[in-house]
């Protein structure tokens, strides 16, 4: 059997610690000599190193399971998200209220600001509106999450 990403996503889900925690992101690589599993998790209070590692177990133990005999050589590699990665599910945008983001929606526009609400539909944001030579505004925007392509908290060294 091989090693798919949704089968992976699928172990990964049943491997989850906590149940604050959820699977971000999954993919495996083409190689078919040492394929690379890499899985992202994140939780509503973050993620920790030993989460990640008795994920990681659990993924481990059931891949061994799903294989037995075969001998299968594979890298797995369970982490957070970085800050860069963007942001594609709804528990992570809640806990991105009250920072500024950057959204590349379908119709190929961005905008650009302040995350207010988060609802079942999409996201309330207070969007900054520059105009040449005058100071920004902002104005309350509602985004639903079918019209995003590309999410990302912009980071600010302020």
């Amino acid at each position: 059997m091989a090693l798919t990403a949704t089968t992976i996503r699928k172990m990964a889900e049943t491997s989850l610690p906590e149940q604050d925690l959820f699977i971000v992101d999954v993919a495996v690589s083409d190689s078919a000599v040492r394929p690379k599993i890499t899985v992202l998790a994140d939780g509503e209070q973050g993620i920790t190193i030993d989460q990640c590692a008795t994920i990681s177990r659990r993924i481990n133990k059931q891949i061994e399971e799903m294989l037995g005999e075969e001998e299968l050589s594979y890298v797995l590699e369970v982490s957070s998200p970085g800050l860069d990665f963007p942001l594609t599910q709804p528990q992570q945008f809640n806990r991105n209220i009250g920072r500024n983001l950057k959204l590349r929606l379908q119709n190929d526009t961005e905008k650009t600001g302040k995350l207010e609400e988060v609802t079942e539909t999409g996201l309330n944001l207070l969007e900054e509106v520059k105009q040449k030579g005058k100071k920004a505004t902002y104005v309350p925007v509602q985004i639903p999450f079918g019209e995003i392509v590309k999410a990302n908290v912009v980071i600010s060294f302020k």
